[in-house]
């Protein structure tokens, strides 16, 4: 298995070690799952997730290359308004094979007019880099660079996250002003790894992006592989008083099903991409049943019928089943309907005259004042018929059975969309 810069740390400080996407990466840490879930719900969390794949698309035809194959219209995806990607933000979508199943999810930052960076999943960063060379046309002028493991990357995630990065960054007032979600600080360089305007107070160069994994506030850091292990040192150190900790895949894994985030290759995949709640990302005209541009993948969406719904799904306790073969999605009479995609446990919710509540949740929205949750099972399933939010399922392995909700939304309160002055309040 490959490994990350920051394996021998993980390994030093007792992180419990596994397999994902080819690397060996913390799964939890001694603190354990639960505490870093919470963790990043009530302070910060630190995850290394430099298995991340990174990609530079540059030249002229760059941007046509990416509306060609990209699901989301980066003409027309930023705002209310639908103004067009500019330097300075990025935007979440899709590729997708000619069939209209998911390659894999990514993020798109623009730079220039003519430079672009991806980031894509574990392992995904050559299959990403041939998709593209693919639908490159024989008169365009585009290079597509695979960067992987030449970048190293972790996330500060959680409402402390602001503060704490604060401490170690060279002007935060500038880093900071205007940080808008989805906005990023960096600059390219063709020689150069594109991390060069924000720089710590050691002068160590970074990219600084408002964006993350978890549904709540927090940055993804991008800088050079030898500087990654003393950047998460200086973040650790900095975080000590603010309850910042290490956080590994488990943490990762509840925190974003609880709000309601895919896993690509497991709520996303080689199916058709059809009837999820990630439709946000495709190109649909408002005003009819069509998309805004041509992208791969457009005419199978186009022609085909729905078969397979996936919707988000919350328990009613902490309990959850393991996914395997025999997992099934039944109606409460015992009916196959399909079967679970993610099935995990978000510990900062639980049930309140059964509506549910979350630790950042506030008093207004009923959250007690002694609110200790328990914990909710939640993910999402697969199934063959469109259900209303709020019908009960069952989950089962053949073994244990529990009944779960069919939810528009799982975890409320998210803080991921706040402002960076209400974060910040020394701003």
């Amino acid at each position: 298995m490959k490994t990350t810069p920051l394996h021998s740390w993980h390994c030093s400080q007792g992180a419990n070690m596994g397999e994902f996407g080819s690397y060996e990466m913390p799964l939890w840490y001694p603190a354990g799952a639960k505490a870093e879930h919470l963790a990043v719900i009530n302070t910060a969390g630190l995850f290394d997730t430099s298995h991340m794949a990174v990609l530079t698309i540059n030249g002229k035809d760059g941007r046509t290359l990416i509306q060609r194959c990209f699901t989301k219209d980066i003409d027309a995806c930023i705002g209310q308004n639908k103004t067009p990607l500019v330097a300075g933000r990025c935007v979440y979508g899709i590729f997708l094979n000619q069939e209209g199943g998911v390659i894999d999810d990514a993020i798109v930052y623009q730079f220039t007019d003519n430079d672009y960076m991806l980031v894509v999943n574990a392992a995904m960063g050559k299959t990403i880099q041939t998709h593209l060379a693919d639908h490159v046309l024989p008169d365009e002028q585009v290079n597509v660079h695979d960067l992987t493991d030449q970048v190293g990357k972790m996330d500060i995630q959680g409402p402390a996250s602001g503060r704490i990065l604060a401490k170690i960054i060279k002007d935060p007032a500038v880093l900071f002003d205007k940080m808008i979600y989805f906005s990023f600080k960096g600059s390219f360089d063709q020689n150069k790894l594109p991390f060069l305007q924000a720089e710590l107070l050691d002068n160590t160069p970074l990219m600084v992006s408002r964006t993350g994994y978890t549904g709540e506030f927090g940055f993804e850091l991008f800088v050079a592989p030898q500087h990654i292990t003393s950047l998460w040192q200086q973040l650790l150190e900095a975080g000590k008083e603010e309850g910042l900790i290490p956080c590994g895949l488990a943490a990762r894994d509840s925190l974003r099903s609880g709000a309601g985030l895919p896993l690509s290759h497991q709520d996303i995949g080689d199916w058709p991409f059809a009837d999820n709640p990630w439709l946000f990302t495709l190109p649909r005209d408002p005003d009819s049943n069509s998309f805004t541009k041509n992208f791969v993948g457009r005419e199978m969406l186009e022609s085909m019928a729905s078969s397979a719904w996936t919707l988000p799904f919350a328990g009613y306790d902490l309990r959850k089943i393991p996914l395997g073969e025999k997992s099934k999605v039944t109606d409460l009479d015992g009916n196959i309907l399909g079967i679970p995609l993610t099935c995990t446990t978000d510990m900062a919710i639980d049930r309140v005259n059964h509506a549910i509540i979350s630790l950042a949740s506030s008093e207004e929205e009923g959250k007690p004042e002694d609110f200790q949750p328990k914990g909710l099972c939640c993910g999402f399933v697969k199934i063959n018929t469109k259900l209303d939010a709020g019908t009960q399922v069952i989950l089962t392995d053949g073994k244990r059975k529990l009944k779960v909700e069919i939810r528009e939304d799982i975890r409320p309160g998210r803080t991921a969309r706040r402002p960076v002055t209400k974060m910040i309040p020394s701003l």
